[in-house]
């Protein structure tokens, strides 16, 4: 019979504890070390079955083997943008912010990627490579409206001509 005030689980554990029978960090060790060694075998199975596969094709063109390299990466694009007021005379030192989706991780799952820039004296910045798609652009200014669009870019190489307007007047 039970008595008052014990509980039955902890007695139990603490009669197999005592026989030596029940360790929870080396079960727990045993499962990490399982589970790392199955995905490292799979891992390594994947690699042999592709290397196997590419080893069994014809070796094709360098032009065919150039454009499957690229196939698994997105096309990328570098970007210039020309910031002017609305007379056509460059906006310097205005705040540049462009953003865009990456695939980042195992799961592939979309990440909002920042970069910010300053504009030089000819209202310019140039964008390093980015991926093409849908990209956000604002531009902040001192004395000038903020501005902000999203454009949808294709081209390898493009150039955005990006007029601010003057601010609202305050009353």
């Amino acid at each position: 019979m039970l008595e008052p005030g014990r509980r039955l689980g902890y007695n139990v554990f603490m009669a197999f504890q005592a026989k030596g029978c029940c360790r929870p960090r080396a079960l727990w060790t045993a499962l990490v070390v399982a589970a790392l060694a199955l995905a490292t075998s799979t891992a390594l199975a994947q690699a042999d079955q592709a290397k196997s596969s590419s080893q069994d094709q014809s070796a094709p063109d360098t032009s065919s083997a150039a454009k499957t390299d690229k196939a698994g990466e997105p096309a990328t694009t570098r970007l210039k943008i020309v910031v002017t007021d609305p007379h056509e005379k460059p906006v310097g030192n205005a705040s540049v912010y462009v953003r865009f989706n990456e695939t980042v991780g195992m799961l592939h799952k979309d990440k909002l990627v920042e970069m910010n820039f300053k504009t030089n004296e000819d209202g310019t910045v140039k964008v390093p490579e980015i991926p093409q798609g849908k990209i956000l652009i604002q531009v902040v200014a001192k004395g000038w409206h903020t501005y902000g669009k999203w454009y949808d870019i294709e081209k390898a190489e493009d150039t955005l001509q990006i007029k601010l307007d003057p601010p609202p007047h305050w009353y």
